[in-house]
């Protein structure tokens, strides 16, 4: 089951950080879900090298983090995905 929730997760998080990135990302749905859970993880990783500990409500600092971490790897996973397909009309 947690692998599961670990996919949902990570396709929530990816599209939200297609969504905050300007521009068109040309990677298909199963690396945006990919770069959604390693995000997560980053994120997850990063509250716990500062400190954030585990709330009775919603963690929302835990939660922002990892979101900011889907962010950072949808952008480098696309550049990755547009140099590898040789798609030159989208490198700048």
């Amino acid at each position: 089951m947690s692998w599961l929730w670990a996919i949902v997760v990570g396709l929530v998080l990816g599209l939200i950080a297609k969504a905050i990135l300007p521009g068109k990302q040309g990677i298909p749905i199963w690396l945006t879900i990919i770069c959604g859970m390693i995000g997560s993880l980053l994120g997850n990783w990063a509250a716990s090298a500062l400190g954030v500990r585990h709330t009775s409500g919603v963690d929302w600092i835990r939660h922002l983090l990892q979101l900011a971490g889907a962010v950072i790897v949808v952008a480098i996973g696309d550049r990755l995905w547009v140099g590898v397909r040789g798609d030159r009309r989208r490198v700048t």
